[in-house]
């Protein structure tokens, strides 16, 4: 195999594994905000959750005038 050859298949290949990191960045930062607004969702589930566990306090009688 001749260098030329062997320095055109290297600069190829390190292409290549540029752009899959690339795109793997990309669908990262993309993939984020489904995260955050699930996290959201699951806090305000259980906060409901907790408002709907927690006895309500018994009213007491007002007072006759």
């Amino acid at each position: 195999m001749h260098p030329e050859t062997h320095l055109t298949l290297h600069h190829t290949r390190a292409a290549e594994l540029r752009a899959q990191a690339e795109a793997h960045r990309l669908a990262a930062t993309h993939a984020k905000p489904a995260h955050d607004l699930r996290t959201r969702l699951g806090w305000t589930l259980v906060e409901v959750g907790l408002r709907l566990a927690t006895p309500k306090p018994a009213l007491s009688p007002s007072p006759s005038s």
